[in-house]
């Protein structure tokens, strides 16, 4: 599959095409502190993210963990915001929520109008991704557990996660690396594919 804002940057027909409007759709991407939704919407952005990240201050000291990611010195506060065109005429919105439990009042907005969301999960800490997978399931909303592997980690199969996390058969779970184009787009893909199948006939 071409994607617009590919390398090259090349024009796809259908683009050039001024009687026929892309599908939009919206899509969140949540997860736990730190756990790559920022990197995530940027990997894919096919423009410049919008991004509200915020330098950590000693203010944030034990309130935001950073025994896992002991590297981060920034954090989202509102929310991340990006744009893939695909080559079929479907444009996706991403937006990235903010991690720490003082900001996830802000979450029911942001998720209003979506098709669906990929929530994101660091076997280092899996526990952290439970607030959203509880969100999502409450609210009925279509997701998908991506596994992001950091350098360093345990690599887990998908299935040993799933029972982990007690996420039910209906679910997809994939790996990805956030930080990688094509594995960030695998996952966006596999998303809109779980909705549809979702979505009234």
């Amino acid at each position: 599959m071409v994607y617009a804002g590919s390398d090259d940057n090349v024009t796809q027909a259908w683009q050039q095409d001024t009687g026929r409007a892309p599908i939009a759709t919206k899509i969140v991407v949540a997860g736990g502190f730190g756990v790559g939704k920022t990197t995530l919407v940027g990997a894919v952005s096919e423009i410049e993210p919008l991004v509200t990240e915020a330098v950590m201050t000693q203010a944030s000291e034990g309130t935001d963990d950073l025994a896992a990611t002991p590297e981060k010195t920034t954090t989202t506060v509102a929310m991340d915001f990006g744009r893939i065109t695909l080559d079929a005429g479907l444009v996706l919105y991403l937006f990235g929520t903010p991690g720490q439990r003082r900001f996830w009042f802000m979450w029911d907005d942001l998720v209003r109008g979506a098709i669906g969301a990929i929530v994101l999960a660091d076997t280092r800490r899996l526990e952290d991704c439970f607030p959203a997978l509880d969100y999502f399931e409450s609210c009925g909303l279509p997701y998908i557990v991506a596994v992001n592997h950091f350098e360093g980690t345990t690599r887990y199969e998908p299935e040993d996660v799933r029972e982990a996390l007690s996420v039910p058969p209906r679910v997809p779970i994939v790996v990805v690396d956030a930080r990688e184009r094509e594995s960030a787009l695998a996952s966006l893909t596999e998303l809109v594919g779980h909705a549809v199948e979702l979505s009234p006939a």
